[in-house]
This record gives C-alpha cells, sequence and structure tokens, in this order.
C-alpha cells in the first residue's frame, strides 16, 4: 500500500503522463475518480443536502489533517482550505507540480454536483499556492452571481454552461 504522504506526488506523476496524452484523456481520468468518489457521497449529498456535504467534508478535515475552514449556511456550504494538504506535499517535493493539479478536485466534485442538483463555484485562487474556496449553493442564480468575484474559477468536464 502506498503511504498517504506519497499518494499526492503519485497522483501529480499520473496527471501529467496523463496530459501528455491530452487534455480529455486527463478529464476522462478525474470522472473516473469522480465515479469512485459517488460511492462514497451521492447517496449522503442527495438524501442530507448541504448539511451531508458539511459531514463529509467536516470528516476529511480531519482524516487528511486539513488546514480548512468550513461553514454550513442556509443557502450554502462553504469551504476555505488555508493550506491544502495535497497541493503542499507536491509542493514539497523535486518533482514539479502539474500545471493543473488543483484541477482535479473541480474535475471531482462537479460532476456529483450537477448529478445531485446543486451548483458548485470552486475558486482556486493561484494554482502555485496551496489554498482555495469551494461554495456549493442551492440557487443557481447566487451561484452565477458568486462565480463573478472568483481569482481563478474551476471547470470540469460536463460542467453546464451558466
Amino acid at each position: 500500500m502506498i503511504p498517504s504522504d506519497h499518494f499526492p506526488r503519485f497522483y501529480n506523476e499520473v496527471f501529467k503522463f496523463l496530459a501528455t496524452q491530452g487534455r480529455e484523456a486527463l478529464e476522462q481520468y478525474w470522472l473516473e475518480i469522480s465515479k469512485n468518489q459517488e460511492r462514497h457521497t451521492l447517496e449522503l449529498f442527495q438524501t442530507k443536502g448541504l448539511a451531508g456535504m458539511h459531514e463529509y467534508w467536516s470528516h476529511i478535515r480531519d482524516e487528511e489533517n486539513c488546514d480548512m475552514d468550513l461553514d454550513l449556511h442556509d443557502d450554502r456550504l462553504e469551504l476555505r482550505m488555508n493550506v491544502c494538504p495535497s497541493l503542499s506535499k507536491v509542493l514539497d517535493n523535486d518533482a514539479a507540480p502539474m500545471q493543473h493539479y488543483c484541477d482535479h478536485c473541480a474535475g471531482w466534485i462537479g460532476p456529483i454536483m450537477d448529478k445531485t442538483g446543486y451548483h458548485l463555484v470552486y475558486d482556486a485562487i493561484d494554482r502555485t499556492k496551496p489554498q482555495c474556496i469551494v461554495r456549493i449553493f442551492k440557487d443557481r442564480a447566487k451561484a452565477e452571481a458568486a462565480e463573478k468575484h472568483t481569482a481563478l474559477l474551476m471547470d470540469w468536464p460536463g460542467k453546464p454552461q451558466r
């Protein structure tokens, strides 16, 4: 079994290899990750909505020792990753990070949100800094308004056009 500290570095190298095959290969891989994550999240998100999403990411925050603020509001869930442990481990490595490493998060979260009817606004802020802001809205109009205030808005395979 690969140690958890090595997993982001492994992912980084897989992403770099797939990027040489073209963006479509990379996005297909992210969709496979998304399908796998559905087994852990889809029912929870569909039955408990934003509260279920808060429950899931609270567990991830504790399990992965994330420096993350997680706020549940009536109309949205807001996750502020102050120091992303995944990108931090990739940056603390002698191999350069894949240029679009951060895109994999939106690549797996976005398709699940699309299936649940929620609206993801994923602001990577800067691909070279281990921080991001994720907002998940019930209301599409609120998501569209929030998109206008992002530094680096992430897309994902199959993202609905707004």
